[in-house]
């Protein structure tokens, strides 16, 4: 058995593993590069192997840096089935439908500036008819805990990763001549204690396992402190007369910032009259999915959904799904609340947002995610005094927050929790940058087990 990882090994985006097996050839997630343009230029390199020799892709989840690159594989060969939840597939059409638009619009404006240069831009790695095709290819699995052969000597499992709505780690069976390995692969594991899904399962017993370290090197804050936190700053920031921007991810962290404000709502603690924009069609969509799939939600939004109430509305809630709606709301100087991609402000209709508000001083602005280096969210939360977007310099007057209780990433704590299911097992991390992956490095080592860090592009044989 031999594995490596092409993607997401001494960094955090761009999840791609290969396993081979003698002649048989799986692929763990395939995800697009996100962060600075070095980074993001990997997108546009040729894959490190031939997509039409796999026989089969396991989908840990929908987020862009694992499934932002299956496109690429069906349009350099790949034919083979992409195996993930039910919940996964839905909600993997919406966000590769969306990266294929976006990649043409900054194409079309890239062009457009390089002309005037005397330079081309490189065309998009794939379009939506790739994607559409890829989209024939997704395949749901019967559910969680179910064991499923993917060839004569390769079985898997999907267990609940509680990460996002669908998310899964794999645990895999590898017969290798008269021996089984068992290897476990994390995804993202998710943050215990958060509501919308419900928390991770604990792995089973295995002789290897890839574990994310995301926030390897730190502890979140308790769910319910950020929670108060939360209402805390809306609260205040409202109070001041100011707008306020929630840079927040389509997927997962958009749901889980309208259900806080909703309990907001209900506890009368938004100012009244104040007005809260969705201001992302695919967070819009997505939303729907997650109705739709109330057996992957916590059991506090199951219960709601079955008496009829809707956990991610509320009165004062508005869906913004055009773009006219959208330039409007730059018009507004207070009192609303303006939910809007991307969740690293490197694009979407939130850097309008911030654009219009980061030079008020009674405006805010609040980091619920991950930001990655090199990302207009990562210099704001580096207090940086002045930010360029759209090639104009804005000072960065408004009040800006990171409350990092709303990751859906499991921290330190979580991840040597999850981990103590797999003890005697090889560690070795992926997904993280180099604070993440030395601090888990260093706290399992503490405990006496060994972890190596994967190196990127590393064929690892077992």
């Amino acid at each position: 058995m031999k594995i490596t990882s092409h993607g997401a090994a001494e960094a955090v985006t761009g999840s791609c593993h290969l396993l081979e097996v003698g002649n048989e050839k799986l692929l763990i997630d395939c995800g697009l590069f996100q962060g600075g343009a070095a980074l993001e230029a990997r997108n546009h390199s040729p894959l490190p192997f031939d997509p039409a020799s796999l026989s089969q892709v396991l989908l840990t989840h929908a987020h862009l840096d694992h499934c932002g690159r299956l496109p690429l594989l069906v349009k350099h060969g790949f034919t083979g089935p992409i195996l993930a939840t039910a919940a996964t597939v839905e909600i993997a059409k919406f966000i590769l439908l969306d990266a294929a638009h976006v990649m043409h619009e900054d194409f079309v404006a890239q062009r457009r500036r390089g002309r005037r240069r005397g330079e081309m831009p490189p065309f998009p790695p794939y379009d939506e008819q790739d994607v559409l095709e890829t989209i024939s290819r997704l395949t749901p699995i019967p559910g969680f805990d179910h064991p499923l052969p993917c060839g004569p000597r390769v079985q898997v499992t999907f267990r609940n990763a509680g990460h996002i709505l669908g998310s899964a780690f794999l645990e895999l069976e590898v017969k290798a001549g008269n021996i089984t390995e068992r290897v476990t692969f994390s995804g993202d594991l998710g943050n215990p204690g958060r509501q919308v899904v419900p928390d991770y399962d604990p792995p089973h017993p295995c002789d290897l396992v890839y574990c994310e370290s995301t926030y390897g090197d730190r502890q979140h804050r308790d769910p319910s402190a950020s929670q108060a936190e939360f209402a805390q700053v809306i609260g205040e920031s409202l109070g001041r007369g100011g707008n306020v921007v929630i840079p927040s991810f389509a997927l997962e962290r958009s749901q889980d910032v309208l259900f806080e404000l909703k309990e907001m709502h209900q506890q009368r603690r938004l100012p009244q009259g104040t007005r809260v924009f969705l201001n992302s069609p695919l967070a819009i969509n997505i939303t729907r999915i997650y109705r739709r799939f109330p057996g992957g939600l916590g059991p506090d939004l199951q219960r709601a959904l079955q008496a009829g109430d809707d956990p991610f509305s509320f009165a004062g809630v508005e869906y913004v799904k055009t773009e006219q709606e959208s330039r409007q709301l730059n018009e507004l100087e207070g009192r609303s609340v303006f939910i809007a991609g991307s969740g690293m402000c490197n694009g979407g209709r939130v850097v309008h947002h911030l654009k219009h508000n980061l030079w008020r001083p009674e405006a805010s602005v609040v980091l619920v995610g991950y930001q990655a280096k090199d990302t207009l969210g990562r210099l704001l939360v580096e207090r940086r005094p002045a930010v360029r977007i759209h090639g104009e310099d804005i000072a960065v007057r408004a009040q800006v927050y990171t409350i990092n209780g709303f990751s859906a990433h499991a921290d330190q704590a979580a991840l040597l929790r999850w981990l103590e299911g797999t003890r005697r097992a090889q560690v070795r991390l992926v997904h993280g940058e180099a604070n993440g992956l030395n601090g888990l490095q260093s706290a399992l080592h503490a405990q006496g087990r060994k972890a190596e860090i994967a190196k990127d592009g590393v064929a690892y044989e077992h």
